[in-house]
């Protein structure tokens, strides 16, 4: 494991952080998640003016051809920052890198640019109620019809439904005589099933908002009632959408996030030591412990870390092992969260508006970490994927 940077990625560090003490724009306290939305729009445009959006996309396409590593420390000064994460993360790091490997010049031509600078929102409609960690089990379908597609069908924990312009869809392909939608098709369940860009707007999409125990909604369920979409909606060939899926599963689970989540953690462990200092119970006994604990659980993330950035380097692609940074984020992150709330104490129990310090942003992450462990891949889903491809363990 190579613990050093290189010249060249100290020096890109290095312009990352000028760039962001001359331009940094701290978000304020949003009302709604509309406003977020709003704001957060400005602010990457901002970003892709200069090209720190989509770095990893090639330069003829708005990004800078950064390499993993330089990806990595990108994700890490940014996170470090505390600068707004971009709303349009599916467009940046799932659609567009789709697009890119799959999509037709045309495509390309159209979507690329709006997507750098969030001037169209995009989501990801792959789940469904049915089809969760088993994606290919989806039952949404989309008809042939003269000039594009039929698509009828429910997804679910959509995030930002409510904003997007687009959404990429896998759906089951139908051709004119061909089963009625929830029938299984005689051909192999990854046979049949495309890769379609559904306009969030038009006619026959329902989006539902989830109100999650946050009390915000992010997450939405999006039902599909004979949406048409157009021919030249399709990214790759008709029937082969579970490849193109790969490539954006591909992305999904790759090194990006861990990095972020590893510093923004980091950031938020020294919120909580001065918390801590601040209400006087660093003494106490149960918070030391839980804070002791914080640190060694977030340090073993950060060897994790790079041992994954060492294996990127040398040009060895993520494999199985990524299960196991994943498992260690989510038991991370709700150990942490937990913790906070032994600082904060007795106001633990409170809420958003609590005169109280510490109140408010701790409740929320403790609620939000619980999603931890489902998000990105279920815990169950990765312990399976190291017993089985990593322990040669017989499956389940």
């Amino acid at each position: 494991m190579d613990l050093s940077f290189s010249e060249a990625d100290v020096a890109f560090a290095a312009e990352i952080r000028g760039w962001l003490r001359d331009h940094l724009e701290l978000p304020p306290r949003f009302t709604t998640l509309a406003d977020e939305i709003e704001w957060g729009r400005q602010w990457q445009a901002k970003l892709a003016a200069d090209r720190w959006i989509g770095i990893h996309w090639p330069r003829e396409f708005g990004g800078r051809g950064a390499e993993p590593v330089q990806v990595a420390i990108f994700n890490m000064e940014y996170a470090r920052s505390r600068a707004l994460q971009p709303v349009n993360r599916v467009g940046i790091n799932l659609a567009g890198p789709t697009l890119l490997a799959r999509g037709t010049a045309a495509q390309q031509q159209r979507w690329l640019p709006s997507i750098l600078d969030a001037s169209e929102i995009w989501c990801q409609l792959f789940s469904e109620p049915e089809a969760g960690s088993d994606l290919a089990a989806l039952r949404t379908t989309a008809k042939k019809v003269v000039g594009g597609f039929l698509v009828s069908g429910q997804k679910v924990w959509t995030s930002y439904a409510q904003f997007a312009k687009y959404g990429i869809c896998l759906a089951r392909t139908l051709d004119v005589g061909d089963a009625e939608p929830g029938a299984e098709p005689a051909r192999s369940k990854h046979a049949n099933i495309s890769y379609l860009v559904v306009p969030m707007d038009a006619p026959g999409v329902e989006i539902r908002p989830l109100v999650q125990i946050t009390g915000e909604a992010e997450f939405n369920e999006v039902f599909l009632d004979e949406v048409f979409v157009p021919d030249d909606h399709l990214v790759g060939e008709l029937n082969n959408g579970w490849a193109v899926a790969n490539t954006t599963l591909a992305h999904e689970r790759g090194t990006n996030f861990p990095f972020k989540e590893q510093v923004v953690h980091e950031v938020l462990l020294d919120e909580l030591y001065a918390l801590a200092a601040t209400r006087g119970v660093l003494d106490d006994v149960v918070v030391s412990d839980a804070l002791a604990q914080s640190f060694v659980e977030l340090r073993v993330l950060r060897l994790h870390n790079w041992r994954t950035l060492s294996r990127v380097a040398k040009g060895v692609e993520p494999g199985a092992e990524s299960s196991i940074v994943k498992l260690q984020w989510s038991a991370m992150s709700q150990f942490m969260a937990e913790a906070a709330l032994e600082v904060v104490g007795e106001a633990a129990p409170l809420y958003f508006g609590a005169n109280t310090p510490g109140a408010g942003q701790w409740q929320r992450q403790f609620l939000w970490s619980k999603a931890a462990s489902i998000a990105g891949g279920t815990s169950e889903v990765q312990r399976s994927i190291i017993a089985e491809r990593m322990l040669g363990l017989p499956k389940g």
